[in-house]
């Protein structure tokens, strides 16, 4: 959003002094053009943002002149991350905290630009969970964000997919909010691994650990996922779609279908149907999972599930006919 856009050209003027059109347009990915009608607006509202001409010069903020934004503590600053989270950061504790560290913010922005703020609060919201989805309890989840702040570790008692039992000692190095679940990356046993913090039990201070170096989460977080996803869908199945078949695939099967929909859709024939390699689930869920697209979907590889498919909807058939 603007206001966002030009409250990041008076950070990068405040912190860095001089900068060129072209160098903040590079900085905040937009055109020169753009900079130009964001120095206009913070000129207009009352920021001293002067040009010096010339091929050495730029822009840059009147000598002495610093933004209102101070007081925040280090729980504030931090909890700035989660600024368009509320959920999340009200179950992590920090509710209240970034709240006051927003009107810390606010106070601290000339009027035009906090007025402009404030109308994004009013006019935007994101809502992390999906849809039929019932919210987890979570009530380690503070706890277990405190650990990663601190870098203390944790002794669990921690229920697995089928319900069982089991104690592990966790190094935890971070919190991952995924399609409305919360999940802990930790280091057990010498392994990094991942841990639902919906099935943590209980839990109790073990200790201080070393954060290993170089553990970077983002990237940790996308090859887990990759293999996450290689073990849920190990099939492949080619399939004929239907145009409508084709829509429906992004809805039935998400982000997974909507990927392999790009990757390996074929044109069109001339009855407009289309083939697509999908990943599938083993067993009875990738039956389900094809059954729902009723006629516009029709399995040609591999024969066993083709055949499966063919019973399915025969012995529907016979119940309805």
């Amino acid at each position: 959003m603007r206001a966002s856009r030009l409250l990041s050209v008076l950070l990068l003027l405040q912190n860095r002094g001089r900068m060129t059109a072209e160098e903040l347009a590079a900085e905040l990915e937009v055109s020169v053009r753009t900079v130009y009608r964001d120095i206009e607006a913070l000129s207009e509202a009352g920021v001293p943002v002067y040009a010096d001409r010339g091929r050495t010069g730029g822009y840059q903020l009147v000598d002495g002149y610093r933004t209102r934004l101070t007081g925040l503590t280090g729980d504030e600053a931090r909890s700035l991350a989660l600024a368009g989270l509320p959920v999340a950061a009200a179950e992590l504790g920090l509710g209240t905290v970034l709240a006051a560290a927003q009107l810390k913010l606010f106070a601290a922005l000339p009027e035009e630009l906090r007025a402009r703020a404030g109308q994004v609060a009013e006019r935007f919201y994101l809502d992390v969970p999906g849809w039929h989805r019932g919210i987890e309890r979570l009530d380690r989840l503070a706890d277990v964000a405190d650990a990663v702040w601190r870098s203390r570790r944790l002794r669990v008692r921690y229920r697995r997919w089928d319900n069982s039992a089991v104690e592990r000692v966790l190094e935890p190095l971070g919190l991952i909010l995924k399609a409305g679940n919360w999940y802990l990356a930790a280091r057990c046993d010498g392994g990094d691994r991942t841990y639902r913090v919906s099935r943590i039990d209980e839990l109790t201070d073990a200790g201080e650990f070393v954060r290993p170096a170089g553990f970077y989460l983002a990237g940790y977080w996308r090859e887990w996922s990759e293999q996450f996803e290689r073990r849920m869908f190990p099939r492949i199945a080619l399939v004929r779609l239907s145009p409508l078949g084709r829509d429906l695939v992004p809805f039935y099967l998400g982000a997974v279908g909507a990927r392999a929909l790009r990757e390996t859709g074929g044109e069109p024939d001339e009855d407009g149907w289309s083939r697509v390699e999908l990943p599938v689930e083993p067993g009875a869920p990738a039956l389900g999972e094809l059954l729902r697209f009723g006629p516009e979907l029709e399995v040609l590889e591999p024969a066993d599930l083709r055949d499966e498919v063919a019973d399915a909807v025969s012995r529907m058939g016979a119940r309805y006919g």
